[in-house]
């Protein structure tokens, strides 16, 4: 494939997951739109594409703004067991597509000038230096980021796990975190994982640059901590966001948008958690009376309950048909709920549904893909967090940028009541706070799309960026 010297031209390679994907191609689709790179996108499947990650791939073909090759799968089933977490199942993956990538490089001529990696792929990056790139990680938000580049120095400076301390965990730049909402490979020091996270976290501090989903205004403290503090490391951090998926003309309108349609203005608690977020049974049954309760709007996109008592195995059974969801509401709940919400057990576009000017509130598991979609929407959310990164997100939502209330339990340490929810709930829709965190979550909207915009702080983020590559291509040409 011949490249435009005219161009620089970056490699993403996106490792398994919807919304790593997400991400990833949004941020390929930036680089090509905005900044006039050339981009080649490598995306890696664990097995097999669900059918998310395939009408992702198919969508971003169809824009042709991006050259996207589906690389064939690995097949680790000698390597890894079906219950092994999936951090260290895909770091595997990721180190043995390694000869795959190799092999693919070498067709692009010229060489490209950078990689692109997401916090999976970091093995990658081995490969990137064979070919004199520039390498980069992209991340998802700030937080956890800090939490990953600080680890090898709380890997030194705390004795015992992680939650067994008594003081929270500090992190420069940050507000204290608390031990047990460190990310869920920090949880075990004995258990692989670990020792996977720490090798991304030691890989990422020797690339290039870390490029990470968020904007200078939200993120301020933590950016300039991790560009300023010796102990981050001394990888360049670029804020290159936010990046979410644009919601596109779909073939055929939802008939959740009719239904939003004749609601009133802001009325409508939506609720999601999340491709690979369930609820026990309990939790379901305390939700929705906590929801009846409250007497408020909704939607909510219901997924059956997991058997698994294992946080790592909590999306093994997302295959799962939806075809007994409703049975686990309670008796009566939907006759007596008609006139408030809608019950959904099939996809919804969120992206769609967040946007319209019905929803005034979003009780979501504060992935961060769906948090900036949220707040780019002017949506405040109830955070419940349940896995991964989620936790460190929702703390900074609810207690440092206000745009967020949680529970007082974890909803992964316990079952939330109906009577917590329904006071949640009525917080964030009918009540005084609820306005005042639509007002700042609104002024957070505009700062956002700012960033973006040409002479925003994103935009001249990535146009250094190009300025890197261009560099880098001239020196490989002298030399």
């Amino acid at each position: 494939m011949e490249t435009s010297k005219s161009k620089p031209h970056a490699v993403i390679v996106s490792s398994p997951g919807v919304g790593r994907l997400v991400c990833d191609l949004e941020l390929g689709n930036r680089l090509v739109t905005d900044h006039s790179f050339q981009v080649t996108f490598f995306v890696v499947l664990d097995c097999q594409a669900t059918a998310g990650e395939s009408q992702l791939i198919q969508s971003a073909e169809a824009q042709k703004l991006l050259h996207i090759v589906v690389l064939p799968p690995v097949d680790l089933s000698g390597q890894v067991e079906p219950s092994t977490p999936i951090f260290t199942r895909l770091a595997s993956l990721m180190r043995e597509i390694r000869p795959t990538l190799r092999s693919a490089f070498s067709a692009l001529k010229p060489t490209p000038s950078a990689l692109v990696v997401d916090i999976l792929g970091t093995p990658a990056l081995e490969v990137a230096e064979e070919f004199h790139m520039l390498k980069y990680v992209f991340v998802t938000s700030a937080w956890p980021l800090a939490s990953m580049l600080y680890a090898p120095i709380l890997d030194k400076e705390v004795e015992g796990e992680y939650v067994d301390q008594k003081e929270p965990i500090r992190l420069p730049g940050c507000m204290s975190v608390l031990p047990e909402d460190l990310a869920d490979p920090m949880l075990n020091r004995t258990k692989p994982e670990y020792n996977s996270f720490l090798q991304v976290a030691l890989e990422m501090r020797k690339s290039d640059g870390v490029l990470v989903n968020t904007w200078e205004d939200l993120d301020a403290a933590t950016l300039t901590a991790m560009r300023e503090e010796e102990s981050y490391g001394s990888a360049p951090v670029y804020a290159v966001g936010p990046l979410i998926r644009v919601a596109g003309p779909a073939a055929s309108r939802s008939k959740l948008l009719d239904w939003l349609d004749e609601q009133p203005v802001e009325s409508v608690l939506y609720i999601s958690f999340g491709s690979l977020g369930v609820l026990s049974a309990q939790q379901i049954t305390e939700l929705a009376w906590g929801l009846e309760l409250s007497r408020q709007k909704f939607m909510w996109v219901l997924r059956p309950p997991t058997p698994s008592k294992k946080k790592d195995d909590a999306s093994a059974d997302r295959s799962r048909g939806d075809e007994n969801a409703l049975d686990h509401l309670p008796d009566g709940f939907l006759e007596r709920t008609h006139s408030l919400g809608l019950v959904v057990t099939q996809w919804a576009p969120q992206s769609e549904i967040l946007g319209h000017r019905s929803t005034g509130g979003f009780l979501s598991h504060c992935g961060w893909n769906s948090s900036l979609e949220s707040i780019l929407s002017g949506v405040p959310m109830i955070a419940w967090p349940l896995y991964a990164e989620q936790k460190m997100n929702a703390t900074k939502l609810a207690e440092e940028v206000g745009v967020a209330v949680r529970p007082k339990i974890a909803p992964t340490k316990g079952v939330v009541g109906r009577e917590e929810i329904e006071i949640l709930v009525r917080k964030v829709m009918a009540e005084p706070e609820g306005k005042a965190m639509r007002a700042r979550v609104k002024e957070l909207k505009i700062s956002g799309e700012k960033a973006l915009t040409p002479g925003g702080s994103s935009f001249n983020a990535v146009s250094q960026l190009a300025k890197q590559m261009h560099q880098s291509e001239a020196s490989a040409v002298s030399h």
